[in-house]
């Protein structure tokens, strides 16, 4: 396999091994073997307080991406002996509600995405006025500091951005449309505006409504027909590539068809050509260091980040990576 491509540094590079400590170097199904049963069975590694951490998300109903967040979140919570709670809203203002009810819980710590942050900025105040640690997750590097966060585990999503454009000139690309599905999040504009940075060419945006595929399939052909020069098509996130795969099929384009986020489909879909290449930021990473991170925190008043985000991606994976990457996805890790 050709090695990944990586624009920014993965912290804590041997964070997923950390549940195997104490099995024998007897092969790799063996490790597999004893990290299914120790999440299986609930077994922690730790002799730690059995802390609650709640994770608040914006995520919409049937995102497949926070399954993966929530997988290794889940596998850290094991370890570290952490009853782990998920909720989640797509909308700002009841997703300050679920942080307010964290806080009334007193929960041990809180892990929040700031897709839309000044909707959060008085619930995360709440919480740093009770005295429970937060960790930014996926969105809201900028704003995570001054928010009173300890640290923000995710990428940068102006320098994935910036990657996207370095590729799309080393691919030749003149004349891209960057497919934004959700108006609003501040992480979606940023890289799009990434894209425009670094692309010599043409970047034009078009909103659609995330939560009606059809409408963005239809969105998407619309723009494919109306303009033959368009030959990239850059979607946001895994679930709307397939749909613009789709939508170049019906508007008999030639447009390439790249990604931000990695899925079973997109691993698919570059194995057989259907997509040029992904943006990989790892949100099993995510989970699983937001987890781990604030166990640190609570158990040896440790920060990582030094003010600075700790960076999960971004990574350019393409055709080269597929058969690697589908194995992973299919176990919901990548």
């Amino acid at each position: 396999m050709a090695p990944f491509r990586t624009w920014a540094g993965i912290a804590l590079a041997g964070a997923l091994t950390v549940s195997l400590a104490g099995c024998s170097g007897s092969g790799g199904k063996r490790a597999e073997d004893a990290r299914k049963a120790a999440a299986a069975q609930g077994r922690s590694a730790v002799n730690t307080p059995r802390w609650t951490f709640a994770m608040i998300t914006h995520s919409g109903d049937g995102d497949s991406f926070w399954d993966i967040v929530q997988n290794g979140a889940k596998q850290a919570a094991v370890k570290d002996n952490i009853d782990f709670l998920y909720s989640h809203d797509d909308e700002a203002q009841q997703q300050a509600q679920l942080v307010d009810a964290a806080v009334d819980k007193k929960v041990d710590g809180i892990i929040v995405t700031l897709a839309k942050p000044d909707a959060l900025k008085a619930a995360l105040a709440r919480a740093e006025k009770a005295g429970i640690p937060v960790i930014t997750v996926n969105s809201g590097s900028a704003e995570s500091k001054k928010f009173g966060a300890l640290t923000h585990v995710g990428q940068d999503e102006s320098v994935a951005g910036e990657a996207v454009g370095d590729e799309l000139n080393r691919r030749g690309k003149k004349k891209v449309l960057c497919v934004l599905h959700e108006q609003g999040n501040v992480g979606h504009e940023q890289r799009c505006a990434g894209v425009r940075k670094t692309f010599d060419g043409d970047v034009q945006d078009l909103y659609v409504n995330g939560t009606n595929m059809p409408d963005v399939q239809s969105a998407i052909e619309a723009r494919l027909q109306s303009d033959a020069s368009l030959d990239a098509v850059v979607t946001l996130g895994a679930p709307y590539a397939d749909t613009a795969a789709k939508a170049k099929q019906d508007a008999g384009s030639k447009a390439e068809i790249d990604t931000f986020d990695l899925n079973a489909k997109v691993a698919a879909g570059l194995a057989s050509g259907a997509l040029g290449f992904a943006v990989d930021q790892q949100p099993y990473l995510q989970g699983y260091e937001a987890v781990d991170l604030l166990w640190l925190h609570k158990y040896n008043a440790d920060v990582l980040g030094g003010g600075r985000p700790v960076l999960t991606g971004p990574q350019i994976v393409t055709k080269d990576d597929a058969a690697t990457l589908e194995e992973y996805t299919k176990r919901g890790t990548r």
